[in-house]
């Protein structure tokens, strides 16, 4: 298994936006610094909770800060940009990026998102632009004599050689035929993760139940079935939040007094109770919605204690959803009290993951213990 980041960012809406910035520089540095394999960074327009409406500008920095990790954002959400735009810009990124550039697509979710952008989410308009948008930018990577897309919300041409040559599309991706592309799934059953199986990206969940996480990956069979495609278990990258303490005790103090507990005190619990996603996070679908706490979430779904205890909390997620490639620790704005969370990122990487070394994300997940 293998051990990345998934930045939203959070930060506290209080917190200076440049100061939020070169704290998700610091995580990014320190998580390079311990051999995570790669960090996916969110895009988000009109929450303050989650103040970045450009990952690739942090991403851009961080590349000259970094030497090993690989970096995406985590997701562009697609409905919200011109789809040859933003395919000429990943291809940019691609060579500035050298090798460590993957990207993340996805359709949006916040209602105030949609509403920014005009999108009509309760007809599924995100959706449509999704599957259109991802046509056109492959496209524009993959064309050779130009050619042009007339689609329901996006038309263009892709320019040939013009005036000898002097102007043509010429910005094509340094990977080949473009990066690796990972879309993020939340509801049971994702339709964006019946395409991430349609085809062939990475597919990520957020930290839902082991229950829905199972639909996700059903989603994806789905989708590989329908496109005729592999679907590879390796491939499954799965976002959960965790803080490792050197004990059971300590690590639970520390959480409750961090970044981590407080975003989802002050922002997501009451965002997903709202949206009406509460049941997203239930081991039992009779829990009543107000006994989901911060409490219940660290004992049934955040991965919280000493390096033992997490490995053995992964370890029986892998068993119960039949297997995944890599866990995405999800980021905190922990700027206030920074050492507490830098040690939790450095036990996951030394002590927790060690003892996972045998959960590969290449069978069914049966029977895998961690070691001690």
């Amino acid at each position: 298994m293998n051990l990345g980041l998934f930045l939203m960012p959070s930060h506290p809406p209080e917190r200076d936006l440049l100061a939020g910035h070169q704290w998700d520089l610091e995580v990014l540095r320190t998580a390079d610094r311990l051999g995570y394999v790669e960090a996916w960074i969110g895009e988000h327009f009109t929450s303050p909770w989650e103040p970045n409406p450009a990952p690739d500008l942090l991403i851009a920095q961080a590349l000259t800060q970094t030497s090993r990790i690989k970096l995406a954002p985590g997701a562009h959400l697609l409905p919200y940009h011109q789809p040859a735009d933003l395919a000429v810009r990943v291809a940019y990124m691609d060579h500035l990026a050298n090798g460590r550039y993957m990207l993340g697509i996805g359709s949006g979710g916040l209602p105030s998102d949609f509403m920014l952008f005009n999108i009509d989410a309760a007809a599924g308009q995100q959706r449509d632009m999704v599957r259109e948008a991802i046509d056109i930018m492959l496209k524009v990577w993959t064309s050779e004599d130009g050619g042009e897309f007339n689609s329901k919300y996006w038309k263009g041409k892709i320019s040939p050689p013009m005036y000898g040559g002097l102007l043509r599309h010429h910005i094509k991706p340094l990977q080949k035929p473009y990066p690796p592309i990972g879309i993020a799934g939340i509801s049971q059953k994702s339709d964006t993760l019946k395409l991430a199986g349609e085809f062939g990206f990475l597919p990520l969940s957020l930290d839902m139940d082991a229950a829905v996480l199972k639909t996700h990956w059903e989603a994806v069979e789905e989708g590989a079935a329908r496109g005729n495609r592999p679907s590879r278990r390796s491939d499954w990258r799965i976002v959960r939040d965790i803080f490792v303490g050197e004990t059971d005790a300590q690590a639970r103090a520390d959480c409750m007094a961090s970044g981590m507990a407080r975003n989802w005190g002050e922002y997501l619990l009451p965002l997903y109770q709202q949206l009406k996603f509460v049941s997203f996070f239930k081991h039992d679908p009779s829990v009543p919605d107000e006994q989901v706490t911060l409490e219940y979430l660290m004992d049934h779904n955040w991965m919280v204690g000493s390096p033992q205890t997490v490995a053995e909390k992964l370890a029986a997620l892998y068993r119960d959803v039949g297997g995944f490639g890599c866990v995405l620790l999800m980021g905190a704005d922990c700027m206030d009290n920074p050492q507490p969370w830098l040690k939790s990122m450095r036990l996951m990487a030394e002590e927790v993951m060690p003892r996972l070394a045998r959960l590969t994300g290449r069978d069914n997940g049966a029977a895998v213990q961690p070691s001690k």
